[in-house]
Formats: structure tokens, sequence, C-alpha cells
């Protein structure tokens, strides 16, 4: 093993990075559990353990790197589930994780009434382990790892384990999840990873990477920024016609390298920072580029999913829903990585060229 320069310097290993949980107890927030991952690169971040385990705040150097709505971390409310009762409780933060058996808008069918992006990230998770780096032994890798239930009674009864790892000296985030069908009966499954990213990584100038076939979302202002002719992946200074509830939204087919491996991203030149988020096709073939540049309320989604942004009801009728059978077990496997060596920036925006 290549000799690190902490070596013989350094006796506890919190001063290069690690994990610490902690309890909110301040605010709307009080008393809800989170952890704060420190890469020891400048990249931390802060899961929030009753929430999904999702993550709010994110920092590379001094730069914050997700968006922060008003509201905050909020505890876990899990009957925040009828209508649009799910955008109370919605903090922003740099992922909240929709599902597992509903993403979309609020719908009512003949298999029953289902609120906006489901159930799951208003549940807390049971901890399972936590792992901590010892560079002294030349044990880099660190992770946290959950089990989230979305359940009840007669069923359907789902549950999602979560490891969230990374590596001392790289600024990264790996997400591993399982999604296991708990109950005696098939169950529906939809899943979305709701990435939203702010100022001043997204800023007026700053880039959005994607490559792949798109559809706007129909209605609303949607065709003002999903157009032929308009450069949608340049992001703008705010606008006034997305203040209050104005947003654009497209699905996409998103294109895969060889290896079916699909990478999106943001490109900063300003900051000389770029992010790139990979997914496998197989796992996760659509993707969300969610668009709301109100004043105030300035963020981008690149949002990774098992469905276009359609709702339960809809996947149904066209037979795209996923069920998964009692014992069914779906994995999901995401990177998140900061890019900001020129050499790596440059073959990252090779992306929409190929």
């Amino acid at each position: 093993m290549t000799q690190q320069p902490w070596k013989d310097k350094v006796g506890n290993p919190a001063q290069i990075g690690g994990i610490e949980t902690s309890i909110l107890d301040n605010g709307i927030g009080r008393g809800t559990r989170i952890a704060w991952i420190n890469t020891g690169t400048g990249f931390r971040y802060k899961v929030v353990l009753d929430r999904a385990m999702d993550i709010f705040d994110a920092f590379y150097n001094q730069h914050s790197l997700a968006w922060l709505n008003h509201t905050g971390i909020t505890p876990p409310e899990p009957f925040s589930d009828k209508g649009a009762d799910w955008l109370r409780t919605f903090g922003g933060g740099l992922l909240i994780t929709c599902g597992l058996s509903h993403v979309g808008g609020p719908e009512t069918d003949a298999f029953g009434e289902r609120g906006v992006h489901g159930k799951i990230s208003n549940s807390p998770a049971e901890i399972e382990s936590i792992i901590q780096p010892d560079p002294m032994l030349g044990k880099l890798e660190m992770s946290i790892t959950g089990r989230i239930k979305e359940t009840k009674i007669f069923g359907p009864s789902l549950e999602l384990k979560r490891t969230i790892s990374g590596t001392i000296g790289q600024p990264t985030i790996r997400i591993h999840d399982e999604v296991t069908n708990r109950g005696n009966t098939s169950a529906p499954h939809m899943l979305l990873y709701h990435f939203n990213f702010g100022w001043p990584l997204v800023d007026e100038g700053t880039d959005i990477i994607w490559k792949g076939n798109w559809e706007a979302r129909e209605g609303g202002i949607n065709d003002r920024i999903f157009r032929e002719g308009n450069d949608f992946k340049k992001c703008p200074a705010p606008l006034e016609d997305h203040n209050g509830t104005g947003e654009a939204v497209a699905s996409i087919d998103v294109t895969p390298d060889s290896s079916g491996l699909c990478t999106v991203g943001l490109h900063n030149a300003q900051l000389g920072v770029a992010l790139a988020l990979r997914f496998q096709k197989s796992q996760l073939p659509w993707f969300i580029n969610w668009q709301h540049w109100g004043k105030g309320e300035y963020v981008t989604g690149l949002e990774p999913a098992t469905n276009p942004l359609i709702g339960q009801a809809k996947a149904r009728e066209r037979n795209e829903l996923l069920f998964l059978e009692p014992g069914g077990t779906r994995t999901y496997d995401l990177e998140l990585e900061i890019l900001t060596e020129q050499a790596a920036i440059g073959e990252f925006l090779k992306i929409q060229q190929t």
C-alpha cells in the first residue's frame, strides 16, 4: 500500500474523516437522528437517519452542493401520505427517496389512494451497522447500513435496506439499496432518487449534463423550458414565471455507455467543479430533470427512476408497473463523485458529445 501523508502524524482517525452520529436539538427538526459523514477531501454530507437515510446538507470545501427548502429537516411524519401533504415535509436536501410503491402526483384508483411520491421518505431507519475507517491499519472504507419499512397489516410490506459508503481520500458517495417484499402477496414497486442541487454549484451558466431522448411533462409551463431550440441544459437566472408553483419537468430515456452505465451531472466552470452521478440503466432505466428557477427557490433535480414520472396508475395501465413477488428483491447502485481535475472534467463532459 502506498504510504499515506498522515502516517505517524495522526492518532485519532476522526482527525481525517469518518462518521459521526447525533440528534438535532433545536427547531422543527428537534429529536431527529442524523449522521455527518466526512470523506477527508473537503466533501462532507449529512444523512438523516430518521428520514429513510436520505441526505440533506452536502458541501465541497466552502461550496454548498444541495438545495435546501425553507422547511429544513423535519421529523418523519408517516401519515403525510394523502394528496400533496408530502410537500409539507419536503425539506429539499441532496437526496430524497421517493417510493417504494408509488412515484408521481396524488392519485386514486381501484387499487387505493396514493399521495405525492409515496411514503418511504417519512420513515425512520433501524441502523444495523456503522463501520468506521481505520487509516492506521490501512482500512479506508466507511459505511452506514439501515433498514426502512413501508408496511401495514394485510400488506403490502416492502423493506429498503440501504448502505451509504465511501473511502477516506475520495470525494465520493456510494449508495447500495435492496428493496425486498416481506409480505405474502405480490406488491407494486416504483422508486425515484430525487437528487436536488442548488447554489453555488447550480448558478447562472452551470451546465446540466445528460444525454438521451426526452419528453416534457404535459401542461403547465413545461414547454417554455423543454422545447426544441431552447438551451435547457444551461442554468438560467431566476425566472419570474417559476415563482410559486412554476416548474418544468422532462422524462429522459438516458443513454448508457457500452457497459450499461449512465452518467449525468452538473458542471460549474466558474467554480472549476463538476458533479457526476452514475447509475445502471438495467436498474434505473429512466431519468427525470426537474427545473424550478424561482426566486429564493432556485433548484434543479437530477432523478434516476424505475419509471417515467407518470404514477402507479398510469404505469399499471401501460403494463410498465414493476411487481415484487413475496421474498423478491431488487437492488440499486448509485455513485456521486465530485470532479475538480481538468482531465477528469474533460472526460465527463464528453458524455454529451458521444
